[in-house]
């Protein structure tokens, strides 16, 4: 197939390591980056030998599809710029800022007949696709996403910097309503919430409880499900998979050899590969906008409780 000709806008921590795998994917060509720091857009240009911008928007006419990494506050006007100039794009998480901005998108994407999808990274965790494939009737589901304070993602709160995450990976598993939401937060070194905690009901009976921590000491990311017959346990960091038949015998116990992978590599490739099979990407734009939708449902709740 024809390489995919890719821009990258923002390369910060993230963008970078964008334009990294970019650069050396068989069915991509990468054309330019951009980023409003000018030195920042020199410094990864040169290194990969392409074309350099602070203004993004001159690059849209040399490429087919945008990757946008910048703050998430620049989200909807730079998608929504390269959706309506008939670019494939691919947002990091969360979508937008706001709901109604991530509406705007998915509608645009929609009428423009375009691959618009969003940088939900976990769902290509190979230890996480592993176990959506075994799982039929999760009862009960805790997650711990915890990790030392960082001053990148203060635009935001952790529920929409790393409870989002879960969030977006428990819809996918589950495939239901929430029917009650419980949550707490709070500040701790910012001035947005810094440690969250989330219970979810869902109308099947299934119950999630998720904790998201931004100022923990080290990295924490794991995934426990319940099953009437199993329990499985999911380290997103080592990708691995562990299964506990529930007949009490320990050794029943299975670890399942799962083939380590770059998650963010997997990403640009189902992107590219959507592009290319005109074909929606895994974590579509309404994926990526009902994730949102609930991660404000939380937060609604979090403000409740703060306001008693």
């Amino acid at each position: 197939m024809d390489k995919v000709k890719v821009g990258i806008i923002g390369v910060g921590y993230l963008g970078m390591q964008h334009a990294r795998i970019a650069s050396y994917l068989e069915e991509c060509e990468l054309k330019a980056v951009a980023d409003i720091d000018f030195k920042k857009a020199f410094e990864i240009g040169n290194r990969h030998g392409v074309k350099y911008f602070q203004d993004y928007r001159e690059m849209i006419e040399e490429i087919d599809a945008g990757i946008v990494a910048t703050p998430t506050s620049e989200h909807h006007a730079i998608s929504l710029e390269l959706l309506k100039r008939g670019k494939h794009v691919l947002v990091e998480k969360p979508i937008t800022e706001t709901v109604a901005q991530a509406e705007e998108l998915v509608a645009e994407a929609k009428r423009q007949g375009l691959v618009f999808q969003v940088g939900h990274l976990e769902r290509f965790n190979p230890a996480v696709e592993a176990v959506e494939n075994m799982i039929s009737e999760p009862k009960f589901i805790e997650v711990q996403r915890l990790g030392s304070f960082s001053a990148r993602s203060l635009d935001v709160d952790v529920v929409l910097d790393l409870m989002i995450h879960d969030l977006d990976i428990i819809r996918s598993l589950i495939k239901d309503e929430v029917g009650v939401i419980r949550s707490s937060g709070i500040h701790v070194l910012s001035e947005k919430i810094d440690i969250a905690n989330a219970r979810l009901e869902f109308k099947s009976g299934c119950v999630a409880i998720l904790t998201a921590s931004r100022v923990h000491q080290g990295k924490v990311r794991k995934l426990r499900i319940f099953e009437p017959t199993a329990y499985y346990t999911i380290d997103y960091i080592d990708q691995e998979v562990k299964v506990f038949p529930l007949s009490g015998r320990q050794t029943d116990i299975k670890t399942f050899k799962i083939r380590k992978e770059e998650p963010l590599k997997k990403e640009i490739q189902n992107f590219l590969t959507c592009i290319a099979e005109g074909r929606a990407g895994k974590v579509s734009g309404e994926e990526g906008l009902q994730a949102l939708r609930l991660a404000y449902d939380v937060l609604k709740e979090i403000e409740t409780i703060q306001a008693i």
